[in-house]
């Protein structure tokens, strides 16, 4: 049987079977959240975070908001993607020659294994929301990196490999606040550092109000036999302010900017309490996958309520198959 996803087999990812009788193409955690109020001393609540395969167990870069009110980011670990091990004190970013580099606020990671490192990217503080840039190799000293795109932007992720030999990075350009608009964009770079030949992936709106306000990437892309699969969160505006959910979409594996297919529907949407009552009401926000290539498992880690951590499972292909019969492409 071929494989739809090109990757690595880990079969020790996180996995539930779908609940019996659902036909939901996506379905949540039972043990759901997997991290909850006060983890741990410094930080009140975890959510919005990455973690990524290393080694035989899992590592990753965690948001904790401080309890002065200011988020930032922790490490972690876990041999089982579900139980988390985070660091009791945040990450000390140092600068190329080993001397502290700090961050002011830090949000919304990504992590991903590009040529044997380990790449972070998050909303960082450039006098205004910008995309920093680190990268580590043992998830104990992480070197910050130039940032890589101008203020004002959020949700910064990078590509797991090079294409057409570029380093490729996805964005939402914003402005300083909650931003009440926003599509995703993608940029290249031949060295992670100068970065340019910005490109339109996809904009918000369509027939789907779900995500009529605005949209942002998600987890690192997975490459595909069909192309890149990427979740995405979308966001509606309601008179009780804004709601985020979860969708996906295939862009092309030789020119991202191009969309192939697109869930005209959502694929999760807050529904249970962990995702509609919290410090921030209403939101399903998607920061990582881990997937198995070999049986095409995918286990999806998003933020609840900008309180908790959970996961949602779906099947590649299944997915895929989904996708493609409720596509909407604008």
């Amino acid at each position: 049987m071929s494989k739809t996803i090109l990757g690595k087999t880990l079969s020790h990812i996180p996995w539930e079977a779908k609940p019996a009788g659902s036909d939901e193409v996506m379905w949540r955690f039972s043990a759901n959240p997997i991290i909850g109020w006060n983890p741990i001393p410094k930080a009140a609540r975890v959510y919005n975070s990455a973690i990524a395969p290393f080694g035989d167990a899992f590592a990753g870069v965690f948001r904790g908001d401080q309890k002065n009110g200011r988020a930032t980011l922790f490490s972690g670990r876990s041999k089982d993607g579900i139980h988390i091990e985070l660091d009791p004190d945040p990450i000390q970013w140092v600068d190329e020659s080993g001397q502290p580099n700090p961050i002011s606020y830090a949000y919304d990671p990504r992590v991903v294994e590009i040529e044997g490192d380990y790449f972070i990217t998050w909303c960082d503080d450039m006098r205004g929301p910008s995309i920093g840039l680190g990268r580590t190799k043992d998830f104990k000293t992480f070197v910050r990196m130039p940032n890589p795109l101008m203020p004002y932007n959020r949700n910064g992720v990078l590509f797991p490999r090079k294409i057409n030999g570029k380093y490729m990075l996805l964005s939402r350009p914003s402005d300083t606040g909650h931003t009440p608009f926003g599509n995703i964009y993608v940029s290249e770079s031949p060295d992670m550092i100068h970065w340019g030949n910005h490109k339109l992936v996809m904009t918000n709106g369509g027939q789907g109000w779900w995500q009529g306000t605005k949209v942002g990437a998600g987890p690192v892309p997975i490459e595909t036999t069909e192309g890149w699969l990427l979740f995405y969160h979308g966001v509606s505006g309601t008179c009780n302010g804004f709601v985020y959910s979860i969708g996906a979409v295939l862009l092309d594996i030789d020119n991202p900017s191009k969309v192939l297919y697109r869930t005209r529907d959502y694929l999760l949407t807050p529904e249970k309490d962990y995702e509609t009552t919290g410090f921030v009401p209403n939101v399903a926000f998607p920061c990582a996958n881990l997937y198995d290539a070999e049986t095409g498992r995918i286990a999806i880690y998003y933020g609840a309520a900008d309180t908790y951590t959970a996961i949602a499972f779906c099947q590649v292909d299944e997915l895929i198959s989904y996708i493609k019969a409720n596509s909407e492409v604008f």
